[in-house]
């Protein structure tokens, strides 16, 4: 049984994501532990007389799921509209170069494709409540002053206390607003923007959730078990927490080779993200509020390490001062911006475990 929240969820992502017509075609492709997401799409489709095709697969190794797939692609001269293509996964990013391979028959200018990982009741229920046009202009409220920055001060009141340099003409932007371009994918949930910082020091409380590429079934949420943690020269020189399963587990994660390096500058701007939940999620991720990834960085090019491990400690809320203007960007009251955005951000990229 769907939530009145979850099935608004639902529409919002028909009406404001895919923008979907009764001439569209739309293919699903979900893991099993997605199937319910991909039951209520369907069902919210086939209500608007939109054609629509499932694809199961199992998440990361499916040696089936490339004919599966294009077997259920329709002829590209047999589209009336855009195809739509949609794939649910819980904590998976699958198969991206067999559905790339899939797609190079089709036009690209219509052709759409979004990809959703945490794919649970939450996922609708807030997450996928902002339109596009909401984020795309909250996301520009950021990136008009900071990407011009060369420092910025991070405050949160959980204690978190950071001096970041900021080199916009070496390390790109990333914004992830939901907003679809000719031959990219869609990451959702949506809203945040992040950077490479081109340095980093001071004090981290992660009081709200963390996130990492990796999968675990223990709870994420961090708010009543805080993680601190000191960073100096961009790297994460101690760490600590009083519950000692969560201590471990950061144990295990900054034993990774190179995962002590700040990867990721990242503010979260998705307003409808209010609570933390337990799943390991990227619906935390975008709460409004700053977050600093470990190990793995977010450019293509520039940084030269790579890491196995990409490990997010979100803290709740966040004050940032750019350069010296006294007036603080605050996150959770962000003004969304009139102003057109960058075209120079990149979209958002997602690693599979």
């Amino acid at each position: 049984m769907v939530s009145a929240a979850a099935w608004a969820g639902v529409q919002s992502l028909l009406d404001n994501y895919m923008e979907v017509n009764s001439n569209d075609s739309v293919v699903i492709a979900y893991t099993p532990d997605s199937f319910e997401a991909a039951a209520w799409v369907s069902a919210a489709l086939v209500l608007r007389d939109t054609e629509v095709r499932r694809v199961p697969m199992y998440p990361l190794h499916d040696p089936d799921f490339f004919r599966n797939f294009v077997s259920a692609l329709p002829a590209p001269d047999a589209l009336r509209g855009r195809l739509v293509v949609l794939t649910f996964e819980l904590e998976t990013m699958s198969h991206d170069d067999a559905i790339r391979k899939a797609l190079c028959r089709y036009d690209e200018a219509s052709c759409i494709v979004l990809r959703s990982i945490s794919s649970c009741e939450e996922l609708f229920a807030y997450a996928l409540h902002p339109s596009p046009d909401e984020l795309s202009r909250l996301n520009t409220a950021i990136l008009e002053r900071c990407m011009p920055a060369k420092k910025l001060r991070l405050k949160a009141s959980g204690g978190t206390d950071l001096r970041i340099g900021i080199d916009s003409e070496r390390h790109r932007w990333i914004s992830n607003r939901g907003k679809w371009r000719p031959g990219s994918f869609v990451i959702l949930p949506a809203g945040e923007v992040a950077t490479y910082p081109s340095s980093i020091n001071g004090v981290l409380v992660a009081d709200f959730a963390f996130n990492v590429n990796a999968l675990t079934d223990r709870s994420a949420r961090l708010v009543e078990r805080p993680v601190t943690v000191w960073i100096e020269d961009g790297r994460a020189q101690e760490h600590t927490c009083e519950d000692a399963e969560v201590k471990h587990f950061l144990d295990q994660c900054f034993g990774t080779y190179c995962a002590h390096n700040v990867g990721e500058l990242g503010l979260g701007t998705n307003i409808s993200v209010k609570s933390a939940i337990s799943l390991n999620s990227h619906i935390n991720e975008r709460r409004p509020g700053v977050h600093i990834g470990f190990g793995q960085h977010n450019q293509g090019t520039g940084v030269t390490y790579r890491c196995n491990i990409h490990l997010d400690l979100i803290a709740n809320g966040g004050l940032v001062w750019v350069d010296d203007d006294p007036n603080p960007i605050d996150l959770e009251r962000l003004v969304p911006s009139s102003g057109q955005h960058p075209t120079d951000s990149r979209d958002e990229d997602v690693f599979s475990p």
